[in-house]
């Protein structure tokens, strides 16, 4: 018997209803980016390495470990995108569109990193993205926060994501910083364990984001970058506090917040959803000015954020969402019914409402139409027998709300879908 071949470790397929709720999630927060004035910018799925090590640092556990890497036939190192603010930074370079004027850009697809699959992170992993360019002040690290937060409210999470922002200053007083955290930590060597070791000179700051708790008295006492910010940085991060404050956005300001990525300075920002648990983050970004200059353009400043799809899903998965895609399951009862039924499914499609119409295919009873009706997620079911041909009415019966069924005559349905869509 032939082996099955099985799906890689870490990659998974994505079925439905779960690709319905994909689907109406990423509609629903474009939707929410085109308000604002985003527009979308696609980039392909491989890079050359260098792109990655060069934006991401060496000494990073992306380009260190988790990295899918290779040669091609022409002996060049390629890499499958494990970020997309360093491609879409690629892209804005070689393009030109950087500079001119401000940049508002969003992307939405798959990305890879080779670490352990675990219920939030996979190996292909799902993000939007979203990134702008030219916008100097805290105006933008505000409308970014502000942008997302409407997004919650949009695909209706169950539950309100807590926001924590910090400010990682210059490079110039993210320097100084480092050598401060660096002689605090080595008064602890013996108690960090092996991987806040091999960070200790190489990546301070992210030993601040260990979950170890034989670590947190340590990170908890710790010199506080936000002491050791430079005049600038501390204007910018006291401004963005003031605008989210106006805007009714609450937060927490968490010292201890840091990036895993080497490009980011002043702003950063993640949005936290209890109940996931060690992959609480469902959004994150900040602010990378100097990461133009450091791929070889002319300076630019930038700041953006990613939201992980798969996370999202964890989340409306435990709500028990149901995606409201299907407007009409057409249950037909006789071969004048499947006629008239098809004819009637393609009016309703191409109407002013666009409705989405699924009809029944394959025969069957009523009662097993109906099932097929209820499992499609459908909002109406119409059924449609002779007599409704024949008085070119429809039996209609609402699968989501408490109504008694009844006969419409079919040039009455448009006023039906004006009241049934708005809700």
């Amino acid at each position: 018997m032939t082996k099955r071949i099985q799906s890689i470790r870490g990659m998974h397929d994505v079925l439905p209803p779960d690709s319905d709720v994909l689907r109406s999630t990423e509609r629903e927060m474009q939707n929410i980016l085109r308000q604002y004035g985003y527009h979308e910018i696609r980039m392909p799925l491989l890079e050359q390495t260098e792109l990655f090590k060069r934006s991401l640092g060496e000494v990073t556990d992306i380009v260190e470990k988790e990295m899918y890497t290779f040669e091609d036939r022409n002996g060049d190192s390629l890499t499958l995108r494990p970020e997309g603010t360093a491609s879409c930074v690629r892209a804005g370079i070689q393009h030109g569109f950087l500079y001119g004027q401000p940049q508002r850009l969003w992307y939405c697809g798959p990305f890879f990193r080779h670490e352990r699959p675990q219920k939030g992170r996979y190996r292909q992993f799902h993000q939007l993205g979203v990134e702008t360019f030219g916008y100097l002040g805290p105006d933008i690290d505000a409308e970014l926060i502000i942008l997302s937060a409407h997004m919650w409210e949009s695909i209706h999470l169950p539950m309100k994501p807590r926001l924590e922002i910090n400010s990682l200053g210059s490079s110039e007083a993210r320097k100084q910083y480092r050598d401060i955290l660096i002689s605090y930590l080595q008064k602890f060597e013996d108690k960090l364990d092996k991987e806040a070791k091999s960070r200790l000179h190489s990546n301070p700051l992210r030993i601040l984001d260990s979950k170890n708790p034989d670590m947190q008295e340590i990170i908890q006492n710790a010199p506080s970058l936000l002491n050791h910010l430079d005049e600038e940085s501390a204007d910018h991060f006291s401004q963005l506090q003031k605008l989210l404050t106006a805007a009714k956005i609450e937060f927490t300001i968490n010292p201890r917040l840091v990036r895993g990525l080497d490009y980011y300075s002043k702003t950063v920002f993640e949005w936290v959803a209890e109940g996931l648990g060690a992959q609480a983050t469902i959004c994150a970004g900040g602010r990378y000015d100097g990461l133009i200059e450091q791929l070889g353009g002319k300076p630019c400043p930038a700041a953006g954020f990613a939201i992980g799809l798969e996370r999202l899903l964890s989340l409306l998965e435990e709500s028990q969402y149901l995606d409201p895609s299907v407007d009409v399951y057409m249950v037909l009862m006789g071969e004048k019914a499947e006629i008239a039924g098809m004819q009637l499914a393609n009016q309703m499609r191409k109407a002013p409402h666009s409705l989405s119409v699924v009809t029944n295919c394959g025969g069957g009873s009523i009662k097993s139409q109906m099932k097929r009706a209820d499992k499609s997620h459908a909002r109406l079911a119409f059924i449609l027998g002779e007599d409704e041909v024949d008085n070119q009415t429809v039996t209609v019966k609402y699968l989501r709300e408490k109504r008694d069924q009844e006969v419409i005559p079919q040039h009455d349905l448009a006023a039906l879908f004006a009241v049934i869509l708005d809700k």
